[in-house]
């Protein structure tokens, strides 16, 4: 094929809808020749059909752009270069990109297209996996982004390094992706792989890949998810305003009162929060790893000026008309979004308001007690700053949970309880018919928490913020960019020692 009609590389191209016009500088020098071990004729001119085909020299492609005037480094698979295929030259490659935007303390984009490992140069290039992994791996804990663009199609060993380890992962509409290729598997077992796992809509409703984007939405996509992860404030709006909204005083309500408005339907939940107070929204999708549950929300947004990781409570309705309980995944989707807050120093915003978790055999065997345990673990020592809502419900082990921070806001008519109110009055006097006589004694509202040092700040509804959803959500969202703002200011030593002593002295004074 000659050079005026050879087909540009889709690599290039992915290069050209991401990086800003003008501003990309390649990195990868000349492709060094084969080691002896892998000098075969065959494999020689294989090489040579794919770079005139494709006009590159390998596998993949390396540099930096800017991605909306941010620099960024960029490494992008060619799946007609072999399909993709990355040996020992396409493996240092990558390395010593990975390596070079972690010196330079550059956010990484990956956007591999790939069937895996190369099969000419054997078990030499399927352990090339291991370094790039790596490599990534030392990236995102020297707190620098890394995030994955999965093109069609994505398989293999590719798959199973680079392409799994995005703090944001999103995926080419209808790309094939998955572990072992179809034709593969195939070969081996004597029948078609089923037909829509391994595409990109399938992964994204079940909480492998966090969005499915074309490359001409993939720029605006990173530079709203990279505005968050790298941490900038500088410039960035308050979505609520100077200063919180104060609402006009009302009554402390009794505990009954504040249960019945929690659970209005109409109430603003997690959603509608995001929606008034935050800016530069990244809904993530599940644990990254084959798990979603639909009563935690995980995104990356900017509140009050402020970035941070959220993650919380969804109490969108499911079919029955009912919120959704908190299952083990749920608790490993918050999780994920603990250890994202953690390799990036990002602050944490959890966010309560829960019926209740799952009770159920599938939740049982599935670890819940277990997830329970480790959510507070991972939030008694997580290292970034965190700031919980108690936004509504607060009920038993699902809603304690996400409940350890640094500093807790409640809303007027949040609780919480050791079981909802109806399970404690039947522990006690097995009958449900006392339950809100049970959690005014076990006080359970906003005033009794705060008065025992569990809740820091209350936020006033005037009087139900299911009656002024959006100026109820801009008091809210003002108070939490506030104290999502002072939080960053304070020394990790003192906040860490802070928050143990804490909950070492609850009930004590």
């Amino acid at each position: 094929m000659t050079e005026p009609t050879r087909r540009r590389a889709a690599a290039l191209e992915l290069i050209d809808a991401v990086v800003d016009p003008g501003t990309w500088h390649g990195w990868d020098g000349p492709v060094t020749a084969l080691p002896g071990y892998l000098d075969d004729p065959g494999y020689r001119a294989d090489l040579a059909r794919a770079r005139e085909r494709t006009g590159l020299d390998e596998s993949v492609v390396t540099g930096e752009g800017r991605i909306r005037g941010r620099r960024v480094a960029v490494v992008a698979g060619e799946f007609r270069f072999l399909g993709g295929s990355i040996g020992v030259a396409a493996g240092e490659r990558l390395v010593r990109a990975v390596e070079r935007a972690t010196r330079e303390r550059l956010p990484l984009l990956a956007s591999p297209a790939s069937g895996g490992t190369r099969m000419q140069e054997g078990t030499i290039a399927f352990l090339q996996m291991v370094k790039v992994a790596a490599a990534i791996t030392d990236h995102k804990t020297a707190g620098l982004p890394y995030l994955v663009h999965l093109r069609h199609p994505t398989t293999g060993g590719v798959f199973a390094s680079w392409g799994s380890l995005g703090h944001v992962t999103a995926a080419e509409p209808g790309a094939l992706i998955g572990f072992l290729g179809p034709r593969v598997h195939e070969a081996l077992y004597g029948e078609e792989f089923p037909p829509g796992v391994q595409v990109a809509e399938n992964l994204l409703a079940n909480g492998i890949v966090d969005a499915v984007l074309p490359s001409g939405e993939l720029a605006d996509a990173a530079a709203r998810a990279l505005g968050v992860l790298c941490g900038d404030t500088a410039g960035a709006p308050d979505p609520a305003g100077a200063g919180p909204v104060r609402a006009p005083a009302v009554p402390v309500a009794t505990a009954e009162e504040s249960i019945r408005r929690s659970r209005r339907p109409e109430r603003p939940g997690l959603r509608a929060l995001l929606t008034v107070a935050a800016r530069d929204v990244t809904p993530l999708s599940g644990t990254g790893a084959g798990e979603r549950d639909p009563g935690l929300l995980l995104a990356l947004a900017r509140i009050g000026g402020t970035p941070c990781v959220v993650l919380g409570h969804d109490r969108r309705e499911t079919g029955d008309g009912r919120p959704p309980a908190l299952g083990p995944a749920g608790l490993r989707v918050a999780r994920r979004g603990m250890g994202i807050a953690a390799e990036l120093d990002l602050p944490l915003l959890s966010v309560v308001d829960t019926a209740g978790a799952a009770l159920s055999r599938e939740a049982e065997e599935g670890g819940l007690a277990g997830e329970i345990a480790r959510s507070l673990a991972d939030l008694m020592t997580v290292p970034a700053p965190t700031l919980c809502l108690l936004l509504g419900q607060g009920a038993g082990g699902g809603a304690l949970a996400l409940l350890p921070a640094d500093r807790v806001v409640a809303a007027r008519h949040a609780w919480l309880s050791p079981l909802p109110p109806e399970g404690a009055s039947a522990i006690l006097y097995r009958t449900t018919e006392r339950a809100y006589e049970v959690a005014g004694r076990q006080g359970v509202r906003s005033a009794d928490l705060a008065a025992h040092g569990i809740v820091d700040r209350v936020v006033e509804e005037a009087p139900d913020a299911a009656d002024e959803p959006e100026a109820f959500l801009a008091r809210l969202g003002a108070v939490l960019g506030a104290e999502l703002a002072a939080l960053r200011t304070r020394p990790r030593a003192v906040r860490l020692a802070a928050r143990r002593t804490r909950y070492r002295n609850l009930g004590l004074s």
